[in-house]
């Protein structure tokens, strides 16, 4: 059993993106060598990478794209809200500000003053702006990307940081249009106006700029989808973690992505669990599975946002009623978690068998350390996996009604 524990764990995690060659190496060498307990460290230190990874995206562009209104869609936010960027026609943003995300504040947009205005002219932003300590930027226009707006981006070029351009209420160009009586298939357009944005873009000197025209206000509309995963696939695979995770449900392919980025984590807390196993400690390997599957379970809530904030925050930005989208919710995991309601789920069939099995051979030098660690891995996993699917299930039901144009959803 031991055996076939060992070759599921290195199984995974030569498939897991969030480990490098070298240190896939590492962790092979430290495996063959027998070290379970130095392994689930170099597992636990990488739990520990992605729990404290910090992301800082930085917001640019001259006064009045709409820096404030876009932070605050991509952290589920109306103007409104508390812990809101300001909203303004004027220059309302005199120093770079953070702005953290209200459930991951370890995702921080960077809103920052106009770039050439008097305040901040060309010369000084860049150093006063600290552009060294961004992971990436987005650079805003409300019409035309301007000389600024270029010099900025290849400030950004300079560093070997990455950057977007977003034209910001395409909506409101659309929408003017077709007051006039101006019709015209919007995909097309959008194509044509994206080309003729690169087309001044590499006139300045910027080479094959990456752009996206959206608004906003529609977060499934126009170039938006893209804008998210681009942004994500251009990050390494911890940090695209840390900014996945923040992101509002908007649609059931972000929540499917947030399930597959969560079940590459659970084998790694298996792991963990499963090295506690080897400790022939009457107790110990119970007590500490409680703790990481409590842990688990609350993290993996919060990341498909089903804890009552994001709901809230979530039906703000939908003109739905909370309850509406609470009553999509059917799962007992929406309970307090704590090891009295963990130990509940681990006495159902199928797991009452595993938990028997190792509490038994817990005091038993030797066998119980085999049979504990393969019971911890498998019990450990097959519940988070359970847990996972459910939370999912339950999110995707949300989001769906959330963003029901049905007149028969309330509003």
């Amino acid at each position: 059993m031991f055996i076939c524990f060992r070759r599921e764990t290195m199984a995974s995690s030569s498939q897991s993106g969030y480990f490098s060659q070298q240190e896939i190496n590492k962790l092979q060498t430290t495996y063959d060598q027998g070290g379970l307990s130095e392994f689930a460290t170099q597992i636990g230190k990488k739990l520990n990478d992605i729990e404290n990874a910090k992301l800082n995206i930085a917001v640019t562009g001259e006064t009045g794209a709409g820096k404030s209104t876009f932070i605050n869609a991509m952290r589920g936010l109306r103007g409104c809200d508390e812990g809101a960027a300001k909203i303004g026609n004027i220059e309302t943003t005199m120093e770079r500000t953070p702005y953290k995300h209200p459930t991951f504040p370890n995702v921080c947009f960077w809103d920052m003053p106009g770039v050439g205005s008097l305040e901040f002219p060309m010369n000084d932003y860049v150093s006063k702006m600290e552009f060294t300590t961004y992971d990436f930027f987005i650079i805003i226009s409300q019409n035309r990307f301007t000389e600024n707006d270029a010099n900025v981006a290849k400030e950004i070029q300079n560093l070997g940081k990455k950057f977007y351009f977003v034209r910001s209420q395409i909506d409101n160009a659309f929408s003017s249009s077709e007051r006039q009586g101006v019709y015209f298939d919007r995909m097309t357009e959008l194509d044509k106006m994206k080309q003729n944005i690169s087309c001044g873009l590499t006139k300045a000197g910027i080479s094959k700029p990456i752009i996206f025209l959206i608004s906003s206000l529609s977060l499934n509309e126009f170039h938006f989808p893209q804008l998210r995963e681009t942004l994500l696939n251009n990050l390494d695979k911890i940090k695209k973690d840390v900014l996945l995770m923040s992101l509002p449900n908007t649609t059931v392919k972000i929540v499917e992505l947030k399930r597959a980025q969560l079940k590459e984590r659970i084998w790694m807390l298996a792991t963990v669990s499963a090295a506690v196993g080897v400790l022939p400690v009457p107790g110990l390997t119970v007590a500490v599975n409680l703790g990481i599957l409590v842990a688990a379970i609350i993290g993996f809530r919060k990341s498909l946002g089903l804890d009552d904030a994001s709901l809230q925050r979530l039906a703000n930005v939908t003109k739905k009623p909370v309850e509406f989208l609470k009553a999509e919710v059917r799962t007992p995991l929406m309970d307090e978690i704590n090891k009295e309601f963990v130990t509940k789920m681990l006495l159902r069939p199928g797991f009452a068998a595993v938990s028997a099995v190792e509490m038994v051979l817990d005091p038993i030098p030797i066998i119980g350390s085999i049979f504990g660690a393969a019971s911890s891995f498998a019990m450990i996993s097959k519940l988070l996996t359970d847990v996972l699917d459910d939370l999912v299930e339950n999110a995707q039901r949300v989001v769906t009604v959330a963003f029901a144009t049905d007149p028969g959803h309330p509003q």
